[in-house]
């Protein structure tokens, strides 16, 4: 198969690689530009570790082609902590959200989209959320633990918006 130019902006850096059509997302994150965080797990879209963001929304990378990404945003694991570990990161880490650490990166990178879209969930909602993510060490509750501590950071962080003024 003739390889085509992908386009895109990874980490916040615009990248150009040749790739055939049928290799995935993953794969080129992987073994095109070195972003080995992008773990391959299941190669069907059931164990969530190639979770990368695309255009501010989680996607499979097993499950996309690259060749689909072309213009797009992609945010990978490493793209969380260019200067500093990302809040998600520490309290993994802080928490004992991994122990193998292979799902770590699916799981982090999900979180990271839940919480661009709903920075306040439940557990419950974590636990709807995460569904599509599996882990075979922690039995899930410190992964949980881990999430809900980062996201209250992330909320202690974030700007205060002004109330919104009636004017009469």
């Amino acid at each position: 198969m003739p390889k085509q130019i992908l386009k895109m902006t990874v980490n916040s850096r615009a990248v150009e690689v040749a790739v055939a059509p049928n290799k995935t997302l993953s794969n080129v994150l992987r073994d095109e530009l070195n972003l080995t965080g992008t773990k391959i797990g299941c190669d069907m879209g059931t164990c969530g570790c190639c979770t990368v963001e695309v255009n501010g929304k989680a996607r499979l990378g097993c499950l996309t082609l690259a060749l689909e990404c072309q213009g797009a945003k992609i945010t990978t694991v490493e793209g969380l902590n260019q200067t500093t570990m990302h809040p998600l990161q520490r309290a993994f880490a802080e928490c004992g959200g991994s122990q193998c650490g292979y799902c770590t990166a699916g799981f982090v990178m999900k979180s990271y989209c839940v919480l661009h879209e709903n920075p306040n969930p439940t557990r419950e909602q974590w636990k709807e959320e995460l569904a599509g993510n599996l882990c075979r060490c922690t039995g899930f509750v410190k992964i949980y633990d881990a999430v809900e501590r980062a996201a209250n950071e992330l909320r202690e962080k974030a700007p205060v918006k002004p109330t919104p003024v009636e004017v009469k």
